[in-house]
């Protein structure tokens, strides 16, 4: 029995990153897959082979078995009962597959599908679950304050998407059936979206709470009185308190992001202070300014 290369099976380099493996796969499943291809034994087989392929390449652990088993793949086959003896190690199915479906006569031979290897014996089902697929997609800080939805088109399918307001950097969205197909009936695994929350110019979120500078004229800051201070939703005045240093920061409660759970309920808002030099000062204000730095001296 010759030996079956799954790096070629799903058209891949041996120093394939996980990502092009998967979508590698994915394709082909998508291409091969027995609902799309009603009767036909070649695209059958190549469908089966594809996800034995991805069962070993798209996990960490089984690729290195796999990589390892496969150099030497032989002496597995002539004498698949070579577990505990010294010097070679032996791979139980399961250690590829845990209770997993019915796979290649390749397989079988080197991994001792029937039971060898200590294996029990135990019947298989050909019906396994697809493998859930990863993606990211871009927000927003004003959206991830409002809530929003998009559209994206997966396999020439359109989904519509939402989030709540709220949406953190690193939430999952799940979509669950929209990930890689099953095989022989199994259900379709998830589609798992990573959220990304794009740099504002002027907005930054850390936990539920909000984080901007806001600009402060010099008379304000050294004498005291309210600034009108723009939030991400509202405009609102703010007491300054005399005497305030630039890059001081001051709250304004509830003045920050929604809570996912309970939108109802914001975080604060933290606002730095940026003192504004005042310029093109007319001849009273020079004089007066020469006055004070004067008085100070």
């Amino acid at each position: 029995m010759d030996y079956k290369d799954y790096y070629k099976v799903l058209g891949v380099k041996k120093d394939a990153s996980t990502d092009e493996i998967k979508k590698a796969y994915r394709k082909l499943a998508v291409k091969y897959h027995p609902d799309k291809n009603p009767g036909d034994k070649v695209a059958e087989e190549k469908f089966k082979e594809a996800n034995e392929a991805n069962e070993i390449l798209g996990n960490a652990d089984k690729r290195k078995k796999y990589d390892e088993m496969g150099e030497n793949w032989g002496q597995y086959q002539n004498n698949p009962y070579a577990q505990g003896r010294p010097g070679r190690q032996a791979y139980n199915t399961e250690d590829f597959y845990g209770d997993g479906s019915q796979f290649s006569s390749f397989f079988d031979s080197i991994f001792g599908g029937g039971g060898g290897f200590g294996g029990g014996g135990r019947k298989r089902s050909n019906q396994r679950r697809g493998q859930d697929t990863e993606g990211t997609i871009d927000l927003s800080v004003e959206e991830s304050f409002n809530g929003t939805s998009r559209q994206v088109t997966l396999d020439g399918a359109k989904l519509n998407l939402k989030f709540k307001p709220g949406t953190a950097e690193g939430q999952i969205l799940r979509l669950k059936g929209k990930g890689n197909p099953g095989y022989a009936g199994g259900e379709n695994g998830d589609l798992l979206i990573t959220v990304h929350i794009a740099k504002h110019p002027r907005f930054e979120i850390k936990g539920n709470d909000l984080y901007f500078d806001q600009p402060l004229d010099l008379y304000t800051a050294i004498l005291g009185g309210k600034a009108t201070v723009q939030g991400i939703d509202k405009a609102v005045s703010m007491n300054i308190p005399a005497g305030t240093d630039s890059h001081k920061i001051l709250r304004l409660k509830g003045m920050g992001m929604p809570k996912f759970d309970k939108p109802e309920e914001r975080g604060d808002a933290y606002v730095r202070m940026v003192i504004t030099t005042p310029k093109h000062l007319s001849a009273e204000e020079t004089e007066l300014f020469t006055k004070l730095a004067e008085i100070k001296k």
